[in-house]
């Protein structure tokens, strides 16, 4: 444990504070800039087994995909192109509720996509021949129909980002479903943030996907 302790201040040394102790929750966060990232994320493996789950991420929950201010005109500009992906339990959900939802409970306030019935599926969420849930805007994009592969919130799961006042806080929420994703990474030997490069990137950028792996790098000698 001291070995470990001394390496981590190491890195924190090397990579201007980079890594920084959380003592209340007895664990190691990761800053980057004003992000402060959970361990998780080069601790854990992680590769999503699609034949196992079956994608019911998107199924199950409470409420829809989180989206950003900006993907609003977004989802207004293409969903004329995507409505045809989308299943006509699916449609009906979004005639009835709009393209997105505003939600607000005491805790946050923030749109979201429209769910097919309270705890049900994405109303944008389609199904391949195996039973295997498939977004609907990613369906559209996959055939060159939209420019948009879909929410970043999704794009990124199982990591999750909360826009707090004086940071943004990036953590791995885990979820017992996805059992078989962690399974599949521990075999195949990959992290959860090699596995969302490309949505990390996305997010936050090539230079902040290049210091998570530097650190990743320093953390594993």
């Amino acid at each position: 444990m001291a070995n470990k302790a001394n390496a981590s201040y190491n890195f924190a040394v090397h990579f201007h504070f980079d890594l920084v102790f959380n003592f209340y929750f007895f664990s190691i966060m990761i800053l980057i800039d004003d992000k402060i990232l959970s361990d998780d994320l080069v601790e854990e493996h992680f590769v999503c087994n699609l034949n196992a789950c079956k994608g019911v991420c998107c199924v199950l929950g409470e409420g829809g995909a989180p989206l950003e201010d900006e993907e609003l005109g977004i989802i207004d500009d293409i969903y004329e192109d995507v409505e045809p992906y989308l299943t006509e339990e699916g449609k009906a959900a979004i005639e009835a509720q709009g393209r997105y939802i505003h939600t607000e409970t005491n805790e946050y306030s923030q749109f979201e996509l429209p769910l097919v019935k309270e705890g049900g599926a994405c109303a944008y969420l389609t199904f391949n021949e195996l039973g295997i849930a498939i977004c609907g805007i990613q369906k559209a994009y996959e055939a060159g129909d939209v420019d948009w592969v879909k929410p970043i919130s999704c794009h990124l799961y199982p990591i999750r980002v909360n826009q707090h006042e004086d940071f943004t806080a990036v953590n791995y929420s885990r979820w017992e479903i996805c059992s078989p994703a962690c399974q599949n990474g521990k075999q195949l030997k990959v992290k959860l943030y090699e596995f969302l490069k490309e949505p990390l990137i996305r997010k936050f950028g090539q230079e902040f996907y290049d210091r998570l792996a530097g650190i990743e790098a320093e953390w594993k000698k």
